[in-house]
C-alpha cells in the first residue's frame, strides 16, 4: 500500500467514525424505508443509528480495497452497502487529490445493494 493510499484509507476511517466534520453522510430513501419498516417498529432515527453503528464497526475484507471506501454488511438481517466518494469543496466535481482534505469533501452514501 502506498503512502497516498494509506492516507486516503485513514481519512475514510475518520468519515466512518463520524470524526470528519466536513464530510457528508446520506442514506437513500429506499434504504431508510427498508430499515425502518413498520413490522420492525423502529423509527427512522433509530434505523440510521443502527446503520452508522454497523459502519463504524465494519471489518474490512481484502476484496473491499485498500482505501476502505466501501463495504457490504447486514443491519437487522437486511443487506446494506456504504460507499465513500471524493468531491471538490463545492461538491460539483470529483476531487483532484482525495489524499488532501483541504481540497476534498467526502460523501458517504448508505444504500441497499439494489440502489447502486
Amino acid at each position: 500500500m502506498t503512502d497516498k493510499t494509506a492516507l486516503i484509507a485513514e481519512l475514510n476511517d475518520r468519515v466512518r467514525h463520524g470524526l470528519d466534520r466536513t464530510a457528508r453522510i446520506v442514506m437513500t430513501a429506499t434504504c431508510l424505508a427498508e430499515l425502518a419498516r413498520d413490522d420492525r417498529q423502529v423509527s427512522e432515527a433509530l434505523a440510521q443509528a443502527e446503520a452508522l453503528a454497523a459502519i463504524r464497526h465494519y471489518a474490512f475484507k481484502p476484496t473491499d480495497g485498500a482505501e476502505r471506501a466501501s463495504g457490504d454488511f447486514l443491519v437487522a438481517g437486511k443487506a446494506v452497502r456504504f460507499t465513500i466518494d471524493y468531491y471538490d469543496l463545492a461538491l460539483e466535481w470529483g476531487s483532484e487529490n482525495p489524499a488532501d482534505p483541504a481540497v476534498t469533501t467526502r460523501v458517504m452514501t448508505i444504500m441497499l445493494p439494489s440502489d447502486d
